[in-house]
């Protein structure tokens, strides 16, 4: 029974074997931008980051606030901070799902 429902999701969702097979890879370094904290609004949940191109979502470079998935992601976050983050499109939201400092 376990065994056809493993096949079954490998026929279905091919796409979800490969993100298994690849943690760390190409994928995830796609769809990674680095930018610049300019300001954070915890209350709102939100973040304005000044950032490269991020041809995923297809934005030019620009200074944009962001949506976070989650508050904790701003917690020990200054303006000023160099950071990397994965950018979404969620709920038609941009949403920021992932984020660290970077070393200056």
């Amino acid at each position: 029974m376990n065994r056809r429902r493993i096949v079954s999701a490998a026929v279905l969702f091919p796409w979800l074997l490969a993100g298994l097979a690849s943690t760390g890879s190409a994928w995830a370094q796609a769809t990674m931008a680095v930018g610049e904290v300019m300001k954070i609004d915890k209350a709102a949940g939100r973040v304005t980051l000044k950032h490269g191109d991020i041809p995923a979502l297809d934005i030019p470079p620009m200074t944009m606030v962001w949506r976070v998935s989650e508050p904790g992601l701003l917690d020990g976050l200054a303006v000023g901070d160099r950071v990397r983050f994965v950018p979404a499109k969620l709920n038609g939201q941009y949403t920021v799902t992932a984020l660290g400092r970077t070393p200056k």
